[in-house]
């Protein structure tokens, strides 16, 4: 079974920058055998300051994104963060995303799926910080009501770490077996998973060291994908910089990654006790 892999800048800084990681993620991604989603975000609605980058908006966010996708062939994956621009992204992008303070904003999942139905394209849900995994099958019973099924593979849930106090979140690894119970392709989210909500008072910090233990956790109990931002340049970030993975340690950390799935499926099914 292949494995995907969603990356790419946090927000669409400028053109240059997004084509220039398209092309470095896609290529490597092809050689390793990784089924690739670009990921970047028109607009940073959720910024801790109303003085942060937030992204060049739709009209310009959205042309780019369909650069990438013609110039590479590869799906490309965008946040929403009202309910009328579903139909618009969804003429663009593969994945509509739901971020995970939205998740269980009614009104915007059912744009979402009323916008990806009859296509082939896909809904990735963030779990809230402040769910517990099994909350989200309400998520996905919402959604299925507006005929996104999970048999179809097309909903998909990403765990991003869960509220621990203030500026701090973790990661209890119990959560992804848990969402998988809903039928959905699960994906673990390892920069947000480290990032520090307004641990800088006018903007998140993060602690990218542990990215990759995390990550490698993941892999060894068992996901369908994982969720990385990456950047050439991560301390000159416009947004979540502290958190993302420096572009040049992408592949080391993806050949480890697979080393250990494929450990993990060499050992035959998983054992339950």
């Amino acid at each position: 079974m292949s494995f995907r892999l969603i990356a790419g800048p946090c927000v669409i800084e400028n053109r240059d920058l997004v084509l220039g990681v398209a092309e470095q993620v896609s290529e490597l991604c092809r050689r390793l055998g990784i089924d690739y989603v670009f990921k970047a975000s028109f607009d940073k609605a959720n910024r801790s300051s109303g003085r942060s980058f937030r992204g060049p908006g739709p009209d310009e966010g959205l042309a780019i994104l369909a650069e990438v996708r013609d110039r590479f062939g590869v799906p490309v994956l965008t946040d929403i963060h009202e309910s009328h621009q579903a139909a618009p992204a969804a003429e663009v992008v593969d994945v509509l995303q739901i971020p995970a303070f939205l998740c269980r904003q009614t009104d915007l999942l059912e744009a979402a799926a009323q916008a990806v139905a009859g296509t082939e394209k896909a809904v990735n849900v963030k779990k809230g910080q402040f769910l517990a995994p099994w909350d989200m099958a309400q998520v996905v019973a919402k959604l299925a009501e507006c005929g996104l099924d999970p048999a179809t593979g097309r909903l998909w849930l990403t765990e991003r770490g869960s509220s621990f106090g203030y500026n701090t979140l973790v990661v209890d690894y119990r959560s992804l077996p848990q969402l998988q119970a809903t039928g959905c392709p699960v994906i673990f989210d390892a920069t947000h998973a480290v990032q520090q909500p307004g641990g800088r008072g006018t903007s998140s910090g993060g602690q990218r060291e542990f990215v990759a233990p995390l990550a490698r956790a993941a892999m060894a109990v068992g996901v369908d994908g994982l969720f990385m931002e990456v950047h050439p340049d991560p301390e000159h970030a416009l947004s979540d910089g502290p958190n993302m993975v420096p572009l040049h340690r992408l592949e080391a950390l993806l050949q480890e990654l697979l080393a250990i799935r494929a450990a993990v499926a060499g050992g035959g099914a998983v054992s339950t006790l």
